[in-house]
């Protein structure tokens, strides 16, 4: 019995040394040495690439919505009063929230809301695409379709004076496309882009 207990503790001390603390630090220094702008969590200066940032000024181009950001209406939060995309580390100056509504399609509050997202673009001279008038699963969303980008031009163009053949351009240029070619579809890094436009300006 005495030598089973014996193996026992060997083994669980090993385990915690090799899988507790050797494994996780060899992990993470090879991931500092071979990816380190990945592993530090893909930081610019002005955010993550990785995650959706809170974009209220008409200048820029905005997100898809999110239950917790900015375009959060409803019986339990704000009428919605500014544009903007969503910010899951601070929003509604709460942190770490983000999500998305869980509201059915056949829910009342969600065609309100929806309406209410209709009308806010329009007001902004925008005809606004599915996406930027309903969050997604997760609802970080980092990225924007190039449709999503080209419809905001209007709003974008008469705020801060630039042509839109100029952001037309800009768009084209900031557009990845499907990953391996096949993967996914386009899509255009919002952070990055709207540091483009910022350089513009």
């Amino acid at each position: 019995m005495l030598t089973q207990l014996r193996r026992a503790v060997v083994l669980a001390l090993f385990a915690l040394v090799f899988l507790g603390l050797i494994y996780p630090l060899v992990g993470t220094g090879l991931s500092q040495l071979l990816f380190k702008h990945q592993a530090d969590g893909s930081i610019t200066t002005g955010g993550s690439t990785l995650i959706g940032q809170n974009w209220t000024s008409t200048k820029f181009f905005h997100g898809r919505p999110d239950n917790f950001g900015p375009y959060a209406v409803g019986s339990k939060n704000t009428p919605l009063s500014a544009s903007g995309g969503d910010n899951p580390l601070v929003a509604n100056g709460v942190s770490g929230g983000s999500a998305a509504t869980n509201l059915g399609p056949r829910s009342q509050e969600l065609l309100d809301d929806t309406q209410k997202l209709i009308a806010y673009w329009h007001s902004q001279g925008v005809n606004p695409t599915t996406d930027l008038v309903t969050t997604s699963g997760s609802g970080l969303d980092p990225d924007i379709t190039p449709a999503d980008a080209y419809a905001q031009i209007p709003m974008v163009s008469r705020s801060t004076g630039i042509s839109p053949a100029r952001l037309r351009s800009l768009i084209a240029s900031q557009t990845h496309g499907a990953q391996f070619g096949f993967l996914g579809s386009p899509y255009v890094v919002l952070l990055q882009l709207n540091q483009a436009v910022a350089r513009l300006q």
